[in-house]
């Protein structure tokens, strides 16, 4: 994992906008439904090319193929396991059964979204399929990117997430299926990892699901449950480098009130049990953006870097450079070392298709806002300006 050494670089947290008729495909895909694999094949070069030259002209050091493969950031999955079928029944975030009418907005905006609440269930054992597709997304990314950032990464859900949202009907114990999930998924972590890729974790579970599915616990129990789901990452990690891995952790990424969202302090200490060297967080998202605190509470460890959100990613509003700025020096002050801090988004833009909150061109901009703020303080903090 390369650092921060002569400025602060830049990536972001994975997805990005799909365009309609990718969008059609891969939800057709998910349902079951024929669909043209020359034509898919086709859509999907042009779409990972198109978002791999955004990332660059954006400014963008470490970047990725923008979920542009994947129907969701985990939803995917069952496509590659055997043992799921049927609909899981997710409990929604407390926020969702508080307020009705943000579940009827969300319903107005997003009518024909992938599937996220109906997922299917665990209903048997599981057994990853194929190592093809993910072969295939991490080729068809390599082959377009070739050497056009200076690190590239790829996503992964973790053993966790996939829990969370599509549920177990077939295990004795949540932990016995969390055990066998940590064990399919590592199929393709290794692949990633095998692929000469950054590994991402993606473990929104670690801090949102303290308001879906285990909002009955009390803040101790919930953090028992982050520990179990630390320890299956780790499990599913096992033998990759610490260096070759980073995990993101968010509250969810909707524009929402956000109120239940447990303190980032409270769950630190859990999330630092992570065998990895990067952690991802958001500190754009209004409901926490005051909590560099919790990083003075809990110093990062030193054997890791920050990646935190310094744009975020539910508005059309594009953050000022000199905001960026601020908030990436904000980042270095709690960490204490700037090469150990690279600027990035709270969340993603396409975390579900056919659910882009942000307008596509309001995106790239976002991202540039990245790099030019990043200019900014890069400038102050080796005190020269940089190219």
């Amino acid at each position: 994992m390369i650092f921060s050494r002569d400025r602060i670089l830049t990536t972001h947290v994975g997805s990005l906008p799909r365009n309609e008729k990718l969008s059609d495909l891969l939800l057709r895909q998910e349902a079951g439904e024929t669909f043209d694999p020359k034509e898919m094949a086709a859509e999907l070069d042009k779409a990972v090319s198109h978002v791999v030259d955004k990332q660059v002209s954006a400014g963008i050091d470490i970047g990725n193929d923008g979920e542009q493969q994947r129907v969701g950031f985990q939803t995917y999955v069952p496509q590659r396991m055997s043992g799921f079928g049927g609909i899981s029944k997710r409990r929604r975030g407390k926020e969702f059964e508080e307020f009705p009418e943000l579940v009827a907005s969300l319903l107005r905006r997003f009518p024909h979204t992938s599937k996220q609440q109906n997922a299917p269930e665990c209903q048997s054992e599981l057994h990853y399929l194929d190592l093809k597709p993910i072969e295939s997304e991490l080729a068809r990314f390599k082959r377009i990117a070739a050497t056009r950032f200076s690190e590239q990464f790829m996503t992964a859900p973790s053993p966790g997430i996939v829990s969370t949202t599509m549920l177990n009907a077939f295990y004795d114990s949540h932990d016995a299926y969390l055990a066998a999930i940590a064990r399919e998924m590592r199929n393709e972590y290794l692949a990633i990892h095998k692929a000469g890729l950054i590994l991402q974790i993606d473990a929104p579970d670690l801090a949102m699901d303290r308001t879906m599915m285990y909002r009955d616990l009390d803040d101790g129990g919930f953090i028992k449950r982050v520990e179990a789901h630390v320890a299956a990452i780790n499990a599913g990690i096992e033998g990759i480098p610490r260096d070759r891995v980073r995990l993101h952790v968010c509250y969810g990424n909707w524009e929402g009130p956000h109120i239940h969202d447990v303190p980032l302090a409270t769950i630190l200490p859990a999330i630092y049990q992570a065998n990895v060297g990067a952690l991802s967080i958001e500190f754009s998202n209004p409901r926490h953006a005051h909590e560099y605190r919790a990083l003075k509470q809990h110093p990062l460890p030193k054997d890791m870097l920050l990646v935190p959100g310094v744009v975020e990613t539910t508005s059309n509003f594009v953050e000022h450079p000199e905001v960026v700025a601020r908030r990436i020096e904000e980042a270095v002050s709690v960490v204490g070392d700037r090469e150990r801090v690279i600027a990035s988004t709270d969340c993603g833009f396409g975390t579900f298709t056919n659910r882009e909150w942000v307008i596509e061109p309001a995106v790239w901009l976002k991202l540039r806002s990245i790099r030019e703020g990043a200019d900014i303080a890069s400038a102050r903090l080796w005190g020269r300006k940089v190219a």
